[in-house]
């Protein structure tokens, strides 16, 4: 089994200046692993759009409530979750099709990018007690001579 390397936890009110946040605290959690640029920046791009899924449609543009964010760096993996106690998904399934949105002005491509970006993406929701949201980067090996020992 995979060791854990590092965790960062956090929970912060569902307003849209700390869906910023929650990608700088990916990135920094990130930044030290061996990630191309444009792997780390299709990161960001997942935790956006899970974040602003949470505030948007799980807390309905609520304001006062909160998100959960937990980052784990694994020897294997990088995994970070959201957490919402917002209204749920009635269908997962239809909700992670390309273009489904809940709300008319949104072009529905969150979970597309999600699941376009990271090697893994798990959706658990129930109807009036939220969402968690999975997302995991499986971290390439180190195979350099100087690693072999």
């Amino acid at each position: 089994m995979a060791k854990l390397i590092n965790r960062v936890e956090s929970r912060f009110f569902s307003i849209a200046e700390n869906v910023a946040l929650s990608r700088v605290m990916v990135a920094a959690v990130a930044a030290p692993l061996d990630l191309l640029l444009s792997q780390l920046d299709e990161i960001k791009v997942a935790v956006w759009e899970a974040v602003s899924n949470a505030i948007i449609h799980g807390y309905e543009g609520r304001a006062d409530e909160l998100v959960g964010l937990a980052i784990e760096h694994w020897e294997d993996r990088l995994t970070i979750r959201i957490k919402d106690n917002g209204v749920g998904i009635q269908n997962i399934a239809e909700a992670m099709e390309p273009n489904f949105s809940s709300c008319g002005d949104r072009m529905g491509l969150g979970f597309a990018f999600m699941n376009s970006f990271m090697d893994k993406l798990d959706v658990f929701s129930e109807i009036g007690k939220g969402t968690e949201v999975i997302l995991t980067k499986m971290l390439q090996e180190e195979t350099t001579e100087s690693n072999k020992g």
